[in-house]
Protein backbone atom coordinates (compact mmCIF):
# COMPACT_ATOMS: atom_id res chain seq x y z
CA UNK A 1 0.00 0.00 0.00
CA UNK A 2 1.13 3.54 -0.60
CA UNK A 3 1.14 6.71 -2.62
CA UNK A 4 2.01 6.56 -6.30
CA UNK A 5 2.20 9.43 -8.76
CA UNK A 6 0.97 8.06 -12.08
CA UNK A 7 2.15 9.74 -15.32
CA UNK A 8 -0.72 10.72 -17.62
CA UNK A 9 -0.32 11.49 -21.31
CA UNK A 10 -2.53 14.32 -22.55
CA UNK A 11 -2.78 16.23 -25.85
CA UNK A 12 -0.68 19.01 -24.29
CA UNK A 13 1.99 16.93 -22.55
CA UNK A 14 2.64 14.58 -19.65
CA UNK A 15 1.42 15.25 -16.10
CA UNK A 16 1.21 13.27 -12.88
CA UNK A 17 -1.84 12.28 -10.84
CA UNK A 18 -1.85 11.24 -7.18
CA UNK A 19 -3.11 7.82 -6.09
CA UNK A 20 -2.97 5.91 -2.82
CA UNK A 21 -3.46 2.17 -2.66
CA UNK A 22 -4.98 0.27 0.25
CA UNK A 23 -4.90 -3.52 0.48
CA UNK A 24 -3.96 -6.18 -2.02
CA UNK A 25 -6.62 -8.27 -3.73
CA UNK A 26 -6.13 -9.56 -7.27
CA UNK A 27 -9.91 -10.20 -7.52
CA UNK A 28 -11.22 -6.79 -6.39
CA UNK A 29 -9.57 -3.49 -7.31
CA UNK A 30 -11.77 -0.42 -6.74
CA UNK A 31 -10.88 3.03 -8.08
CA UNK A 32 -12.66 5.90 -6.29
CA UNK A 33 -13.70 8.84 -8.46
CA UNK A 34 -14.30 12.02 -6.47
CA UNK A 35 -16.75 14.73 -7.38
CA UNK A 36 -16.36 18.32 -8.42
CA UNK A 37 -14.92 18.43 -10.99
CA UNK A 38 -11.64 19.26 -9.24
CA UNK A 39 -12.54 18.46 -5.66
CA UNK A 40 -10.23 15.92 -3.99
CA UNK A 41 -10.09 12.34 -2.72
CA UNK A 42 -10.19 13.64 0.86
CA UNK A 43 -13.95 13.48 1.32
CA UNK A 44 -13.84 9.83 0.24
CA UNK A 45 -11.50 8.81 3.05
CA UNK A 46 -14.56 7.28 4.78
CA UNK A 47 -14.05 4.14 2.67
CA UNK A 48 -10.90 3.50 4.71
CA UNK A 49 -13.15 2.53 7.64
CA UNK A 50 -15.05 -0.11 5.65
CA UNK A 51 -13.23 -1.57 2.64
CA UNK A 52 -10.12 -2.91 4.44
CA UNK A 53 -12.34 -5.07 6.67
CA UNK A 54 -13.71 -6.69 3.50
CA UNK A 55 -10.27 -7.37 2.09
CA UNK A 56 -10.89 -5.09 -0.89
CA UNK A 57 -8.01 -3.43 -2.72
CA UNK A 58 -8.96 0.18 -3.39
CA UNK A 59 -7.43 3.42 -4.58
CA UNK A 60 -7.99 6.99 -3.52
CA UNK A 61 -7.19 9.26 -6.46
CA UNK A 62 -6.98 12.97 -7.22
CA UNK A 63 -7.90 13.61 -10.83
CA UNK A 64 -5.71 15.93 -12.92
CA UNK A 65 -6.24 19.55 -11.83
CA UNK A 66 -7.04 18.53 -8.26
CA UNK A 67 -5.00 19.49 -5.20
CA UNK A 68 -2.62 16.54 -4.84
CA UNK A 69 -2.11 16.06 -8.59
CA UNK A 70 -0.58 18.35 -11.20
CA UNK A 71 -2.69 21.41 -11.99
CA UNK A 72 -1.97 22.49 -15.56
CA UNK A 73 -3.56 25.72 -16.77
CA UNK A 74 -4.53 24.71 -20.33
CA UNK A 75 -8.34 24.95 -20.40
CA UNK A 76 -8.55 22.47 -23.29
CA UNK A 77 -7.83 19.69 -20.77
CA UNK A 78 -11.11 20.07 -18.93
CA UNK A 79 -13.43 17.90 -21.00
CA UNK A 80 -15.22 14.69 -20.11
CA UNK A 81 -13.52 12.88 -22.98
CA UNK A 82 -10.04 13.78 -21.73
CA UNK A 83 -10.90 12.69 -18.17
CA UNK A 84 -12.12 9.32 -19.50
CA UNK A 85 -8.74 8.72 -21.13
CA UNK A 86 -7.04 9.68 -17.86
CA UNK A 87 -9.03 7.05 -15.96
CA UNK A 88 -8.07 4.46 -18.57
CA UNK A 89 -4.38 5.26 -18.04
CA UNK A 90 -4.81 4.99 -14.26
CA UNK A 91 -6.52 1.61 -14.72
CA UNK A 92 -3.56 0.29 -16.66
CA UNK A 93 -1.11 1.66 -14.09
CA UNK A 94 -2.81 -0.15 -11.19
CA UNK A 95 -2.97 -3.41 -13.11
CA UNK A 96 -6.76 -3.68 -13.14
CA UNK A 97 -8.79 -5.42 -15.86
CA UNK A 98 -12.16 -6.96 -16.71
CA UNK A 99 -11.67 -9.62 -14.05
CA UNK A 100 -11.29 -7.25 -11.10
CA UNK A 101 -11.83 -3.56 -11.95
CA UNK A 102 -14.61 -1.64 -10.20
CA UNK A 103 -15.25 2.09 -10.54
CA UNK A 104 -17.02 3.90 -7.71
CA UNK A 105 -17.86 7.48 -8.59
CA UNK A 106 -19.75 10.10 -6.60
CA UNK A 107 -21.40 13.14 -8.20
CA UNK A 108 -19.10 14.28 -11.06
CA UNK A 109 -17.21 11.05 -10.37
CA UNK A 110 -20.41 9.15 -11.14
CA UNK A 111 -20.76 11.06 -14.41
CA UNK A 112 -17.17 10.16 -15.24
CA UNK A 113 -17.77 6.52 -14.28
CA UNK A 114 -20.76 6.24 -16.63
CA UNK A 115 -18.82 7.90 -19.47
CA UNK A 116 -15.87 5.57 -18.87
CA UNK A 117 -18.16 2.52 -18.90
CA UNK A 118 -19.70 3.59 -22.22
CA UNK A 119 -16.26 3.48 -23.81
CA UNK A 120 -14.31 0.91 -21.79
CA UNK A 121 -16.76 -1.44 -20.09
CA UNK A 122 -14.87 -4.36 -21.61
CA UNK A 123 -12.11 -3.47 -19.11
CA UNK A 124 -14.50 -3.45 -16.11
CA UNK A 125 -16.10 -5.87 -13.66
CA UNK A 126 -18.62 -3.46 -12.09
CA UNK A 127 -19.76 0.16 -11.87
CA UNK A 128 -21.09 2.07 -8.85
CA UNK A 129 -22.72 5.45 -9.48
CA UNK A 130 -23.33 7.30 -6.22
CA UNK A 131 -25.73 10.23 -6.39
CA UNK A 132 -25.45 11.26 -10.04
CA UNK A 133 -28.17 11.38 -12.66
CA UNK A 134 -27.46 10.73 -16.33
CA UNK A 135 -28.77 14.10 -17.51
CA UNK A 136 -27.48 17.52 -16.45
CA UNK A 137 -30.60 19.31 -17.76
CA UNK A 138 -32.73 17.04 -15.54
CA UNK A 139 -30.43 17.80 -12.60
CA UNK A 140 -30.95 21.52 -13.23
CA UNK A 141 -34.71 21.09 -13.57
CA UNK A 142 -34.91 19.20 -10.26
CA UNK A 143 -32.90 21.93 -8.51
CA UNK A 144 -35.16 24.62 -9.98
CA UNK A 145 -38.56 22.98 -9.59
CA UNK A 146 -38.18 20.78 -6.50
CA UNK A 147 -35.31 21.98 -4.33
CA UNK A 148 -35.46 25.78 -4.82
CA UNK A 149 -39.10 26.06 -3.64
CA UNK A 150 -38.09 24.35 -0.37
CA UNK A 151 -35.82 27.29 0.40
CA UNK A 152 -36.78 30.45 2.28
CA UNK A 153 -38.12 32.77 -0.48
CA UNK A 154 -36.07 35.75 0.73
CA UNK A 155 -32.87 33.70 0.77
CA UNK A 156 -33.62 32.29 -2.68
CA UNK A 157 -34.29 35.79 -4.06
CA UNK A 158 -30.92 37.03 -2.77
CA UNK A 159 -29.11 33.99 -4.23
CA UNK A 160 -30.80 34.47 -7.60
CA UNK A 161 -29.93 38.17 -7.58
CA UNK A 162 -26.23 37.40 -7.10
CA UNK A 163 -26.39 34.73 -9.81
CA UNK A 164 -27.95 37.19 -12.24
CA UNK A 165 -25.08 39.61 -11.59
CA UNK A 166 -22.55 36.73 -11.70
CA UNK A 167 -21.38 37.97 -8.31
CA UNK A 168 -20.09 34.52 -7.32
CA UNK A 169 -16.92 35.77 -5.65
CA UNK A 170 -19.08 37.58 -3.11
CA UNK A 171 -18.62 35.70 0.21
CA UNK A 172 -22.32 36.23 0.84
CA UNK A 173 -23.13 33.76 -1.97
CA UNK A 174 -21.68 30.75 -0.12
CA UNK A 175 -22.76 32.17 3.24
CA UNK A 176 -26.32 31.70 2.02
CA UNK A 177 -25.83 28.45 0.12
CA UNK A 178 -24.03 26.47 2.83
CA UNK A 179 -26.74 26.57 5.53
CA UNK A 180 -29.72 26.75 3.16
CA UNK A 181 -28.67 24.30 0.46
CA UNK A 182 -25.46 22.40 1.19
CA UNK A 183 -26.46 21.51 4.78
CA UNK A 184 -29.84 20.31 3.50
CA UNK A 185 -28.85 18.50 0.31
CA UNK A 186 -25.06 17.95 0.19
CA UNK A 187 -24.20 16.70 3.67
CA UNK A 188 -26.72 16.73 6.51
CA UNK A 189 -24.32 15.97 9.36
CA UNK A 190 -24.34 18.73 11.97
CA UNK A 191 -20.54 18.82 12.01
CA UNK A 192 -19.04 18.17 8.62
CA UNK A 193 -16.28 15.52 8.49
CA UNK A 194 -12.70 16.74 8.42
CA UNK A 195 -12.14 15.11 5.03
CA UNK A 196 -15.07 17.00 3.50
CA UNK A 197 -13.85 20.31 4.92
CA UNK A 198 -10.37 19.68 3.52
CA UNK A 199 -11.78 18.70 0.14
CA UNK A 200 -13.81 21.92 -0.07
CA UNK A 201 -10.81 23.97 1.03
CA UNK A 202 -8.57 22.32 -1.57
CA UNK A 203 -11.06 22.39 -4.46
CA UNK A 204 -9.78 23.94 -7.69
CA UNK A 205 -12.53 26.54 -8.14
CA UNK A 206 -11.28 27.57 -11.59
CA UNK A 207 -11.90 24.11 -13.09
CA UNK A 208 -15.03 23.53 -11.00
CA UNK A 209 -16.65 26.77 -12.18
CA UNK A 210 -15.62 26.16 -15.78
CA UNK A 211 -17.27 22.73 -15.90
CA UNK A 212 -19.98 22.69 -13.21
CA UNK A 213 -20.75 26.36 -12.67
CA UNK A 214 -20.53 28.44 -9.47
CA UNK A 215 -22.13 25.93 -7.08
CA UNK A 216 -23.97 22.61 -6.64
CA UNK A 217 -27.27 24.51 -6.96
CA UNK A 218 -27.86 23.44 -10.55
CA UNK A 219 -25.32 23.20 -13.37
CA UNK A 220 -24.19 26.08 -15.59
CA UNK A 221 -20.71 25.27 -16.95
CA UNK A 222 -19.43 23.10 -19.80
CA UNK A 223 -21.49 20.20 -18.44
CA UNK A 224 -24.82 22.08 -18.64
CA UNK A 225 -26.08 20.12 -21.66
CA UNK A 226 -24.48 16.78 -20.81
CA UNK A 227 -26.99 13.95 -21.22
CA UNK A 228 -26.31 10.24 -21.76
CA UNK A 229 -29.65 8.91 -20.52
CA UNK A 230 -30.50 7.40 -23.90
CA UNK A 231 -27.21 5.50 -23.89
CA UNK A 232 -27.55 3.82 -20.49
CA UNK A 233 -29.02 0.75 -22.21
CA UNK A 234 -25.54 0.15 -23.69
CA UNK A 235 -24.04 -0.57 -20.25
CA UNK A 236 -23.88 -4.36 -19.90
CA UNK A 237 -21.75 -4.78 -16.79
CA UNK A 238 -23.32 -4.95 -13.32
CA UNK A 239 -24.13 -1.40 -12.20
CA UNK A 240 -25.30 -0.09 -8.84
CA UNK A 241 -27.15 3.24 -8.82
CA UNK A 242 -27.39 5.00 -5.45
CA UNK A 243 -30.00 7.61 -4.65
CA UNK A 244 -30.87 9.43 -1.42
CA UNK A 245 -33.98 11.13 -0.10
CA UNK A 246 -32.42 14.57 0.45
CA UNK A 247 -29.99 14.47 -2.50
CA UNK A 248 -29.36 17.28 -4.98
CA UNK A 249 -30.28 14.58 -7.53
CA UNK A 250 -33.76 13.10 -7.89
CA UNK A 251 -33.66 9.66 -6.19
CA UNK A 252 -36.46 8.47 -8.50
CA UNK A 253 -34.24 9.26 -11.48
CA UNK A 254 -31.47 7.18 -9.91
CA UNK A 255 -33.90 4.27 -9.51
CA UNK A 256 -34.98 4.67 -13.13
CA UNK A 257 -31.33 4.53 -14.23
CA UNK A 258 -30.89 1.21 -12.46
CA UNK A 259 -33.60 -0.20 -14.76
CA UNK A 260 -32.18 1.40 -17.91
CA UNK A 261 -28.80 -0.33 -17.73
CA UNK A 262 -28.80 -4.02 -18.64
CA UNK A 263 -27.79 -5.40 -15.23
CA UNK A 264 -28.69 -2.76 -12.68
CA UNK A 265 -29.44 -2.57 -8.98
CA UNK A 266 -30.77 0.35 -6.98
CA UNK A 267 -29.74 1.38 -3.47
CA UNK A 268 -31.87 3.95 -1.63
CA UNK A 269 -30.52 5.89 1.35
CA UNK A 270 -33.58 7.17 3.29
CA UNK A 271 -31.58 9.51 5.53
CA UNK A 272 -28.94 10.51 3.02
CA UNK A 273 -28.15 13.48 0.80
CA UNK A 274 -25.60 14.01 -1.98
CA UNK A 275 -22.88 12.60 0.25
CA UNK A 276 -24.89 9.65 1.55
CA UNK A 277 -21.54 7.91 2.12
CA UNK A 278 -21.36 10.20 5.15
CA UNK A 279 -24.87 11.05 6.30
CA UNK A 280 -26.48 7.64 5.69
CA UNK A 281 -23.24 5.74 6.04
CA UNK A 282 -24.39 2.33 7.29
CA UNK A 283 -27.03 1.91 4.56
CA UNK A 284 -24.66 3.22 1.90
CA UNK A 285 -21.66 1.08 2.81
CA UNK A 286 -23.67 -2.09 3.43
CA UNK A 287 -25.28 -1.78 -0.01
CA UNK A 288 -22.01 -1.03 -1.81
CA UNK A 289 -20.16 -3.89 -0.11
CA UNK A 290 -23.03 -6.30 -0.84
CA UNK A 291 -22.99 -5.31 -4.52
CA UNK A 292 -19.23 -5.78 -4.88
CA UNK A 293 -19.31 -9.16 -3.13
CA UNK A 294 -22.28 -10.33 -5.22
CA UNK A 295 -20.54 -9.38 -8.47
CA UNK A 296 -17.30 -11.00 -7.29
CA UNK A 297 -19.13 -14.24 -6.44
CA UNK A 298 -21.17 -14.21 -9.65
CA UNK A 299 -24.37 -13.91 -7.61
CA UNK A 300 -25.50 -10.75 -9.36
Amino acid sequence: AGVQMIPIQTPVGEFNVWTKRFGNNPRIKILLLHGGPAWTHEYMECFESFFPKEGFEFYEYDQLGSYYSDQPKDSSLWTTERFVEEVEQVRKAIGADANNFYLLGNSWGGLLGMEYALKYQDKMKGLIVANMVASAPEYGKYAEEVLAPQMNPKVLAEIREMEAKKDFANPRYMELLVPNFYKEHACRLKDWPDGLNRSMKHANSEIYTMMQGPSEFGVAGRLANWDIKARLKEIKIPALMIGAKHDTMDPKAMEEQSKMVQRGRYLYCPNGSHLAMWDDQQVFMKGVIQFINDVDRNKF
